[in-house]
């Protein structure tokens, strides 16, 4: 086990910082314990690893297991947003002004791992996250590594990106991912050195949409994870823009509407929307919710 203390240089909700990366009930890569410590598991470069992170005293602690421990240890800043930098960012709607008020220990993180944030992704295109995060625990099950140290029962370390590429397309059925998926993710598995060595959030957004099945929507979600872009904007998303022009206007509106909603927040328009979904405000509900499908009976 390796172990390091870290000390924000202002507030910090952890939580917050780290929610993002969780998918779904029972994701096998991201659990909260009783006593309000988060577990994660990733594949550093230097290969698996699990850690589990609390705050003690004003100061966060990290421990760490596996081969990946000091990459993750040394990152853990980072990726409790660090590297954030919110100086640039105006608030121009009182809703917005009283979410900074009551979280101001929001920081974007960044993983600095980019198959980790696009295999979920490309599983949550176009359905319900029910059924996406279902694909995914059932992928993680099978493929996954076992997470190295005391971490809790079932979590799964995500599976190297040759054994994205071998998985039969039974199992992809059987798990509920149609083929168009199971392609996007294969072939983004063969790319998987190349997007990993992307330097920038534009020659990421680059790459990833250069690959069949991946557009504006994934590489949003790509890049807010992996790179912690304040910037990015998931366009497409199923409820995004009506939560936006609710919250900012008390309508809802499309992807048009919604970007030039966000036009004064240029360079903070992701840190815009996470403080929308934070704010609690939602349209009334109205009419049947989209259906789960489910392919493996098909």
């Amino acid at each position: 086990m390796r172990e390091r203390r870290w000390a924000p240089d202002g507030p910090l909700d952890v939580g917050l910082a780290l929610q993002p990366h969780r998918r779904g009930g029972g994701d096998p890569a991201w659990r909260r314990t009783a006593d309000g410590a988060v577990w994660r598991t990733s594949r550093t470069p230097a290969g698996p690893c699990t850690l589990r992170v609390s705050v003690a005293g004003g100061e966060v602690l990290g421990q760490a297991w596996g081969p990946g421990a000091d990459w993750a240890l040394e990152t853990l800043p980072a990726l409790l947003g660090a590297e954030d930098d919110p100086s640039g960012f105006r608030v121009r709607h009182e809703v917005l002004a009283d979410v900074v008020r009551r979280h101001p220990g929001l920081r974007i993180g960044r993983t600095g791992r980019v198959m980790e944030a696009l295999v979920p992704a490309v599983l949550e295109q176009k359905v319900v996250g029910q059924e996406a995060w279902r694909a995914w625990r059932g992928l993680l099950h099978r493929y996954g590594e076992p997470a190295p140290g005391p971490a809790p029962e079932g979590m799964r370390v995500i599976p190297e990106p040759a054994v994205w590429r071998q998985i039969p397309s039974w199992h992809w059925h059987r798990v509920g991912a149609e083929a168009v998926r199971a392609r996007t993710i294969a072939t983004a598995a063969w790319h998987a050195d190349k997007l990993e060595a992307a330097r920038t959030t534009q020659e990421l957004d680059r790459l990833l949409r250069a690959l069949p099945g991946v557009g504006v929507w994934t590489s949003a979600e790509v890049r807010q994870r992996a790179f912690g872009d304040p910037d990015a904007v998931s366009v497409g998303d199923f409820h995004l823009a009506k939560l936006v022009g609710y919250a900012l206007t008390g309508e809802k509106t499309d992807d048009p509407g919604m970007l030039r909603l966000l036009e004064p927040y240029e360079g903070h328009r992701h840190r815009a929307t996470v403080l929308v979904w934070l704010s609690g405000r939602r349209p009334p509900a109205r009419g049947p919710r989209m259906p789960a499908r489910d392919y493996r009976a098909f």
